[in-house]
């Protein structure tokens, strides 16, 4: 579904990408893990044409997104705060990004009602600009407002960040009911390793730019990362 092919992105001489090929099948769940500059944000911002890539190409259900807004429709994101609309309520904002989607206030209403949970009386009905409200609410507005219209796919970047214990475990559960039930095909950056192991069936780790690993998820593969990370993996390794 997702295709990058020889991608690279390049600023002056220092090249922050470069990734030969790397296929996302549809209905995947898909965490990108890696240090800070390890090209994460990168790649999802190549992915939504946010920025050009210096070489190659990456393409979704074929198109090529720096040449075509076909794949616009079937792509939901949340990046950072930046993709929300600070003077707008959540309520505002919600119906705003669902008239982008096709939805009127009734379909966004129901979707809404769904994540009463989610938002723990702390979003809808608080008479706040999202401007105003803390970090972690902004995330879950802005993540909700990523599931609005049905979406194909869905890019979460650092979605666990700012999120309090309870709301990262409803926020899992989120994730693998729309993979499991829609087919949703999701790509998610992360720090904690906990929690992307527990919601990607795959975890790719990205280190200078480059993959330099590609592991299909198990039992072991929380006390691999960690070990990498740690740069003890020749220790697991043997004791494997």
């Amino acid at each position: 579904m997702i295709n990058a092919s020889n991608l690279s992105k390049k600023y002056g001489n220092n090249t922050v990408l470069n990734i030969e090929q790397l296929n996302i099948p549809k209905g995947q769940s898909f965490g990108l893990v890696g240090n800070n500059g390890a090209g994460k944000t990168t790649f999802f911002s190549l992915l939504l044409d946010l920025i050009k890539p210096s070489s190659g190409q990456i393409t979704s259900k074929d198109i090529l997104v720096n040449n075509s807004e076909d794949w616009k429709p079937f792509t939901s994101a949340f990046i950072d705060e930046s993709f929300l609309i600070g003077y707008l309520t959540p309520e505002e904002y919600f119906y705003f990004i669902g008239e982008l989607r096709g939805q009127n206030k009734a379909d966004v209403d129901n979707l809404l009602a769904q994540f009463e949970d989610f938002f723990h009386g702390e979003i809808l009905n608080q008479k706040k600009y999202l401007r105003d409200l803390s970090k972690g609410n902004q995330k879950k507005a802005g993540i909700v407002a990523a599931l609005i219209g049905n979406p194909e796919v869905i890019i979460l970047d650092e979605p666990f960040a700012n999120l309090d214990p309870t709301t990262q475990i409803r926020l899992k559960s989120i994730i693998k009911s729309l993979a499991e039930t829609q087919g949703v095909t999701f790509l998610i950056s992360s720090h904690d390793l906990l929690h992307v192991t527990d919601v990607c069936e795959r975890i790719v780790v990205l280190e200078k730019g480059e993959v330099v690993k590609d592991l299909a998820t198990s039992a072991a593969t929380l006390k691999e990362l960690e070990a990498h990370f740690a740069g003890n993996e020749t220790l697991v390794n043997e004791a494997n």
